[in-house]
């Protein structure tokens, strides 16, 4: 069971990534010689998100390199899948994109490290949607 994050503790990495799959992200704090502290959030607010779980087919499986591109209400965000991301830890590798007081995605764009492009328009938000690469 993880610690509680109030507790004192030598920490050497941190991993971000949507826990318990409800839109917001967590942080898990890895701490030395202790178990891990877990940063749940709460959030319950109204605000929109999406997340992408990318997985490649001519490039690699994990989708690594791949860039996304979300437009929402005029407002561009993008994101890349990396293999690393922390001494000690790795981040989701699903790609997390807060969409404010829109419920969807105007247009999503995805550039796979195959140099694939493919997009998406009006992708509901509030969900996790799986993409493969050339489906």
């Amino acid at each position: 069971m993880p610690l509680t994050a109030s507790a004192p503790h030598s920490s050497r990495g941190a991993a971000a990534g949507d826990m318990d799959n409800d839109g917001d992200v967590d942080l898990l704090i890895m701490n030395m010689n202790a178990p891990p502290s877990l940063l749940e959030n709460q959030y319950s607010g109204g605000h929109g998100w999406i997340v992408f779980k990318l997985e490649g087919t001519s490039s690699n499986r994990s989708a690594i390199g791949a860039t996304v591109v979300v437009t929402a209400g005029g407002v561009r965000q993008a994101r890349t899948v990396l293999s690393q991301s922390s001494y000690y830890s790795h981040d989701d590798l699903r790609l997390h994109f807060g969409l404010g007081g829109h419920s969807s995605a105007d247009r999503v764009e995805i550039t796979w490290p195959s140099g694939r492009v493919e997009s998406l328009t009006n992708v509901p938000g509030r969900r996790i949607v799986r993409l493969k690469e050339g489906g």
